[in-house]
């Protein structure tokens, strides 16, 4: 994971997960929702995993 990715995920968590698809979306934006911390823990998750 590159910084850029980094930083897009602790500062637009949604958008760092847009091209892992549309349920991970759903699911990060409900997260941010939720709290800023559970969306950006969530983005970090789901971009970490190959």
């Amino acid at each position: 994971m590159g910084f850029w990715r980094v930083l897009v995920c602790i500062l637009f968590p949604p958008l760092a997960v847009v091209d892992k698809g549309c349920g991970s979306f759903l699911i990060i934006l409900l997260l941010t929702l939720a709290g800023w911390v559970p969306g950006v823990i969530g983005a970090l998750i789901i971009n970490n995993k190959r």
